[in-house]
């Protein structure tokens, strides 16, 4: 295939960061773009010759990876997507039977609804505001927790929330004054079985991702009763349900010495960057400053503000490959967050093809 003269390469695939301000940071959409110089990228075989993921680090909470061959628009829309629509199980209603500690009933709620559930969402559906509660679309918690009379101030901690499978333990309140009171109460939840025998719970029993966060502190005397109801939801509902801390994304920094630069000066050069991108080796005709770790540039341009330094130094990025990454808040591992934006963007797409 015919390659582009040098100059049209470079603003093609690069983002250019001079002193003063980046330059060609447009991205040409269009495949057909350069097609009179016989250039041509628009078929789906150029992009399968260039796509590829390359994951540099995974742990139980986070994933890095590269991904190299897309657009930048692409890559946004995984980032929304993974912070608006992957969904997840938080907890949404509260009944709240006895709060004698000093933080509000809406303020404890509003506590306990941001405690990350380590649970597959996969695994439940939806609810709407007509549907029951069961076992198919909710999860029930319980905490009671108090402190008796001449002890000490404590912490109430998320470990003290209990996953109850069989459902609510407190009894819903009847209009009905004549209904007979031998049958067993109704309570808020209609479950038929319990959860603990559905498949992927009773291997991967529901909990806390984190035992030790604080919901509240009590005196002598306080106490706190209530019941937690968890639902399915998506983060453009309430941040909530957000199964990301964070996922955002950076193209690949390129730095490149335009010209070799030797003792005092790769020195000085060594020196300017605050985030050590450059070192110095030995060589036969003195000590010359490389580029030994480019992934660890911030582009903050400090190598090239002096006067005179834009001729020897060039920052660049690089427009079709991302270093992105994923912080799980524990309700699913990272890598599975993304191949869930993966399934979701590729049924955006269906749909939109079947309305075309």
């Amino acid at each position: 295939m015919p390659q582009l003269p040098d100059h049209l390469e470079l603003k093609r695939t690069r983002v250019s960061c001079k002193f003063d301000a980046p330059n060609d940071t447009e991205s040409i959409v269009y495949g057909g773009a350069f097609a009179s110089l016989g250039i041509d990228n628009s078929s789906l075989d150029s992009f399968f010759d260039d796509f590829k993921v390359v994951i540099n680090r995974l742990t139980e909470d986070d994933i890095e990876f590269d991904m190299i061959g897309i657009n930048p628009a692409l890559a946004n829309a995984f980032r929304r997507i993974l912070i608006a629509e992957v969904p997840t199980m938080a907890i949404e209603k509260v009944f709240i039977a006895n709060n004698t500690s000093v933080l509000a009933d809406e303020v404890l709620a509003h506590r306990l609804g941001l405690i990350p559930i380590k649970v597959d969402p996969r695994l439940f559906s939806y609810k709407s505001d007509k549907d029951e509660p069961t076992e198919e679309n909710t999860i029930v918690f319980g905490l009671h927790a108090r402190c008796e009379r001449g002890s000490s101030r404590r912490s109430v901690k998320s470990e003290e929330l209990k996953w109850q499978p069989d459902g609510s333990k407190f009894a819903l309140e009847l209009d009905d004054k004549g209904s007979s009171s031998t049958s067993a109460p109704k309570t808020y939840t209609n479950f038929k079985s319990s959860q603990k025998n559905r498949p992927g719970l009773s291997e991967n029993p529901i909990q806390l991702k984190y035992p030790d966060i604080t919901i509240s502190r009590i005196g002598p005397g306080h106490e706190i009763e209530l019941e937690a109801h968890a639902v399915k939801g998506q983060g453009r509902d309430h941040a909530k349900f957000s199964p990301v801390a964070t996922a955002w994304y950076q193209m690949l920094p390129e730095v490149v010495l335009l010209q070799d630069i030797y003792d005092e000066t790769a020195e000085k050069l060594v020196n300017k960057c605050p985030a050590n991108v450059f070192d110095i080796e030995d060589t036969p005709a003195g000590r010359k400053a490389t580029v030994s770790r480019p992934r660890a540039c911030t582009v903050c341009r400090e190598c090239i503000r002096e006067e005179g330094w834009d001729n020897k130094v060039a920052v660049r990025r690089k427009k079709d490959h991302f270093i992105f990454t994923i912080e799980s808040t524990g309700a699913l591992p990272p890598e599975v967050l993304f191949t869930e934006a993966v399934k979701i963007l590729e049924d955006k797409c269906v749909r939109v093809l079947s309305e075309l």
